[in-house]
């Protein structure tokens, strides 16, 4: 078996007469009641986080799932943490959990890398981030942002 690749997708199966579905032979259509809550986990893994969020408002199964792994908040948070690294480490510093620091750090690192791709370079008046969401950033931040529009 050693060189053979194993497929990491889930399996299909197709009934005859019926459309594909993630379903075991005794007819469950949540394919969390007959997989092993790891493997759940890992499909879940897969999410980006607002679907994450979306998932765990499913069913309670999915939302049990989801709220009890510390890997999938880790997963996503690490995320964050790529344009958010000082916010992120404060919170984790200050014992918050993966979750509640994805939680408090997740809009902040939307705006905050919106800023630094220059999404609002030519902004002319705050009439023109009406509807648009923004939330306080530190003077690190800011700097960051500067920094980011001097190069361009």
């Amino acid at each position: 078996m050693q060189g053979e690749s194993v497929c990491s997708l889930p399996l299909f199966v197709l009934c005859e007469g019926r459309r594909p579905s993630l379903t075991s032979s005794g007819g469950s259509q949540n394919f969390a009641e007959t997989l092993p809550t790891e493997m759940s986990e890992r499909i879940f893994g897969e999410l980006d986080t607002e679907s994450l969020c979306s998932a765990s408002q499913t069913c309670r199964l999915w939302n049990h799932i989801i709220e009890q792994s510390q890997q999938l908040w880790r997963q996503q948070c690490l995320l964050v943490r790529a344009v958010c690294h000082r916010e992120v480490d404060r919170d984790r510093r200050d014992g918050f959990s993966w979750k509640v620091t994805l939680v408090r750090n997740y809009t902040r690192s939307c705006v905050k890398a919106d800023w630094l791709r220059g999404r609002y370079s030519d902004v002319q008046s705050a009439d023109q981030l009406l509807g648009r969401t923004m939330v306080p950033l530190d003077p690190e931040t800011w700097g960051e942002i500067l920094q980011a529009e001097l190069d361009r």
